[in-house]
């Protein structure tokens, strides 16, 4: 019995045992389906409503716990913010400005009326800022649009009201500055009220109604020509003044000419005789010192002739002595001479007599120069042609001999 249950038991058991594992599984799916639903639906909540919230520079945020009622400021920065907890208004404090459209044309949708019921359009612009301190109070009570639900609203009021009070000709020039300080005194108040501080409110171009535009050009026009005609017969007023003085100073200015001519004259011929009287002792002494000179010219010529033919005479003197003196000299330097030819032919004789061979040398030595070898014919005895000069030669010489001799002594 025992052995026939045990294959069925263990049957069972493994079925049962398949069965609870993929139960488990099963399980386990379900978990990870419903971890992973959870953490996407955090990761949309998160991206949707983060946690920090950045505050950029020039801006200031209020954060409200809607559970509790608590207010906190916050600077620039990072702040916490709970989902469905807190709430965050950012505020600039940085400067804005607001420029209506509505009355800027006088026929606009929304006009400003003047004090005659004219309509009329005036370029607006108001510069604000935010309390710092009253951040928190405009958060609460505020709306989100300041411009278009607080400020234009203020300015409107106050604007409308001011403009009012006055003619169009008052706002457009006369009273312009007038009206820019009352709005801006109430315009301020208003807004103080709020947190909100006014800075400045600027008044720019007025456009006038087209009818009061046109009316406007022509009384200006009248006007003008009015200013004009008087402003011509200012001139022409002062074009006579001007001409009266101008003949009172051309008058004046003659006679001062005619006195300073008649003055210059007067003293001219002052001048002049007082110059003549010292002139006439000049050109007297002039005279005399050209008379004088003259006379020392005259004196100064003679003695220059008398000193030129003294000069002369001596230099005849000179001349004929130095002749004389010249004619002496080459009688002594001939006589000289020949006393020194004399006394150098008798040493030349006397040294021919002894050796006779120098005559053939010294006829030799003249003609060296120029002729090279000398061929002459022999005499009819048949000596040598210079025989004559140089004596008898010695016996057994040829003449040939006697010329070759001569030949090597002129090379």
């Amino acid at each position: 019995m025992n052995l026939s249950l045990t294959p069925l038991t263990r049957a069972l058991q493994s079925a049962y045992a398949a069965a609870g594992g993929g139960a488990r599984r099963l399980v386990g799916a379900r978990r990870m389906l419903l971890t992973l639903g959870v953490a996407a639906a955090g990761a949309w909540m998160l991206v949707q409503h983060p946690l920090l919230d950045s505050i950029p520079a020039g801006d200031i945020a209020v954060r409200t716990n809607q559970l509790s009622g608590d207010v906190a400021v916050l600077g620039e920065g990072s702040a916490w913010k709970l989902p469905a907890v807190h709430a965050m208004r950012h505020f600039s404090l940085r400067d804005r400005v607001v420029r209506p459209d509505g009355g800027r044309k006088a026929t606009g949708p929304s006009p400003f009326q003047s004090v005659e019921g004219l309509s009329i359009g005036v370029d607006l612009a108001v510069r604000y800022a935010i309390d710092p301190t009253k951040v928190a109070q405009i958060a609460r009570k505020l709306p989100e649009n300041l411009d278009g639900d607080v400020v234009e609203p203020a300015m409107q009021a106050v604007t409308y009201k001011t403009f009012a009070r006055y003619t169009v000709r008052e706002i457009f020039s006369s009273k312009r500055v007038e009206i820019q300080q009352t709005i801006e005194s109430e315009l301020r108040a208003k807004l103080a009220a709020d947190g909100i501080v006014l800075k400045s409110v600027q008044i720019g171009q007025v456009d006038l109604p087209a009818d009061y535009r046109r009316g406007m050009d022509r009384l200006l026009s009248e006007e003008l020509e009015t200013e004009k005609m008087r402003y011509t017969l200012e001139l022409k007023e002062k074009q006579v003044k001007q001409t009266e003085l101008e003949a009172l100073a051309e008058k004046a200015r003659r006679e001062t000419q005619a006195q300073a001519a008649a003055n210059e004259q007067v003293i001219a011929a002052r001048a002049q005789e007082e110059a003549m009287r010292h002139v006439l002792p000049f050109k007297q002494k002039q005279i005399e010192q050209r008379q004088l000179e003259a006379e020392a010219a005259k004196v100064a010529r003679i003695k220059q002739a008398e000193a030129s033919a003294q000069s002369r005479r001596i230099e005849a003197e000179g001349e004929a002595e130095s002749r004389q003196k010249l004619a002496d000299a080459e009688v002594y330097r001939l006589d000289r001479v020949g006393r020194v030819n004399t006394e150098q032919m008798a040493r030349e004789g006397a040294l021919l007599s002894r050796h006779p061979l120098l005559i053939q040398k010294t006829v030799a030595d003249k003609l060296s120069d120029k002729v090279q070898v000398i061929i002459a014919p022999p005499g009819t005895d048949g000596r040598f042609i210079a025989s004559g000069l140089i004596g008898k030669l010695p016996e057994g010489q040829e003449p040939a001999a006697v010329a070759a001799t001569a030949e090597a002594g002129g090379q």
